[in-house]
């Protein structure tokens, strides 16, 4: 043993100072005082790697005749990322029974006009080692394959004959119906409540119009969309110029010959015609609640159920994602930041927010206190969603109002870098995926022409000062709020009295007196 650590000693001190130097001490002689920045005798002088090319890696932009943008951007591996992202989604379905888009998505990548059904499309994509899958949100439909390089002319051509040729048949249509009747049923029955609460939220600040359109299927127009309706939605959304073909993984020119083969002169199943019935409505901010009693005792059944909470979510109108004041806002929110009472981590897991330090750090008996901030072309929205007892849902109000007015007062130093450096980690971690780079890409150039690069970006980030917090804080509490209510709400303020708080200089309610308790 004791043979071995001096052996593993001797080692060392060769590794530290090279062969030479080590023959040069070992007569047991004192070893210098060598500093960590000073080069080791005997050892070559280290050569680093240069970033020549880097200009390979940035996004590029082609828009073709028809008037399809095709943007791309290199990187390093033997997978790509090729997609079709439209300008399309739930907020253009003003002229439509809602929930086209929803339905859309579940039929995305079904028989087409080249393949008789799914599996064989999942069979062809297999055979190149790929998956697919589509995402409908408010105003983005978005069909996406991830396959290796060499497949691409192959994942093209699926992708034209996916978006531009479904059949669209009435058993798939029927299929669909079940698959969306489920969801819709899952959504109501399901522990989390966030998908539901940000549906509500959104009807609340958008009252009947764009982003406020119903983001899933309603129950009673299930039966109602059928391939008539679809054709006529996709013959007035689905035409070139609404839409991006975005690769991350591939060179650019070979996307664009790919794009020019398959997307060029195709005519697609409802044929071509002038896109009559376009909505360009530009989001209305309105303000409102929404509220849904419900029973939430019964949500999680076992030896040890969730407790029965009531939720509440409270929104500000922000700003759209085109504007300079974005990224103040996203600052803002990582400050915010918050959680669940069980969330865990330190302080890079957000334990250092102000929703954790001021509400759940102190109040030990609110479930929840999370910030949500949801941008979009025209508008915006940033909320906060708390979560409690029903017993105590006015107390949990009244603390929401008040972290709102606090947004205006000075935001601490600390505090503020503390955020920017965690929006740019967070950006730069989730742009090391693939797909999350493909996605940036693809909707950047459709909403705007052109992509922001990650630098750019962090640049703006750091150049965000609490000057800029307070300004759009104070611009946000003048608008009025949306509120998203659901479970038992007997305690509930009135939306005056949360109007009320919100446009006071502490963020109190009003008081109410009683004369029976």
């Amino acid at each position: 043993m004791a043979t071995h650590m001096s052996r593993c000693r001797t080692w060392n001190r060769v590794q530290r100072f090279g062969i030479a130097a080590y023959r040069k001490y070992s007569s047991g002689g004192g070893y210098p005082n060598i500093s960590l920045s000073t080069p080791l005798p005997g050892i070559p002088k280290p050569v680093f790697a240069s970033v020549d090319g880097h200009e390979k890696y940035e996004t590029k932009i082609t828009t073709l005749e028809n008037g399809l943008k095709v943007a791309s951007q290199n990187k390093f591996g033997q997978f790509c990322t090729v997609g079709i992202l439209v300008n399309s989604g739930s907020r253009h379905e003003a002229k439509y029974p809602s929930g086209i888009a929803h339905f859309i998505e579940k039929l995305a990548f079904s028989s087409t006009a080249q393949y008789g059904s799914k599996d064989e499309i999942l069979l062809t994509l297999e055979k190149h080692g790929g998956i697919c899958d589509c995402q409908t949100s408010r105003d983005t439909t978005m069909y996406a394959v991830s396959a290796e390089v060499k497949g691409l002319d192959t994942v093209v051509n699926l992708l034209s004959d996916a978006v531009l040729q479904p059949r669209l048949l009435e058993e798939e249509i029927e299929m669909t119906r079940m698959a969306v009747r489920f969801e819709l049923e899952d959504l109501n029955m399901r522990p989390d409540p966030e998908p539901l609460l940000t549906e509500m939220i959104h009807a609340a600040a958008y009252r009947g119009n764009t982003v406020g359109l119903p983001r899933f299927c309603p129950v009673q127009n299930v039966e109602k969309i059928d391939k008539k309706v679809l054709h006529n939605y996709l013959r007035n959304y689905y035409c070139p110029e609404r839409m991006v073909l975005a690769g991350v993984g591939i060179e650019h020119e070979q996307l664009v010959e790919c794009a020019r083969k398959y997307l060029l002169n195709v005519k697609p199943a409802w044929g071509i015609s002038a896109p009559a019935n376009v909505d360009l409505s530009v989001a209305q901010y309105t303000g409102g609640i929404v509220k849904m009693e419900k029973d939430m005792s019964d949500v999680s059944l076992g030896p040890t159920p969730i407790p029965e909470l009531t939720h509440i979510m409270i929104g500000l109108e922000s700003c759209s994602f085109l504007e300079d004041d974005f990224i103040p806002f996203a600052v803002l929110n990582m400050m915010m930041g918050g959680g669940g009472s069980f969330s865990a981590g330190g302080p890079g897991k957000g334990m250092f927010t102000r929703l954790y330090l001021n509400v759940l750090n102190r109040h030990h008996w609110m479930y929840n206190a999370t910030s949500y901030h949801h941008s979009y072309e025209d508008s915006g929205l940033l909320c906060i969603h708390a979560s409690a007892d029903p017993r105590q849902v006015r107390e949990m109000v009244e603390i929401i109002t008040k972290e709102f007015i606090q947004m205006a007062g000075n935001a601490g130093e600390m505090e503020l870098e503390r955020a920017k450096t965690q929006l740019k980690s967070m950006l730069m971690m989730n742009l090391e995926s693939r797909p999350v780079i493909f996605e940036d890409v693809g909707r950047q150039v459709l909403s705007t022409g052109k992509r922001k690069l990650p630098h750019e970006l962090c640049d703006l980030i750091s150049n965000v000062t609490a000057g800029d917090i307070k300004r759009v804080t104070t611009k946000m509490l003048r608008s009025k709020p949306a509120v998203a209510a659901l479970g038992d709400l007997t305690e509930l303020p009135s939306y005056e009295h949360i109007q009320a708080a919100l446009s006071s200089k502490d963020g109190r309610l009003p008081r109410m007196y009683r004369l029976f308790r």
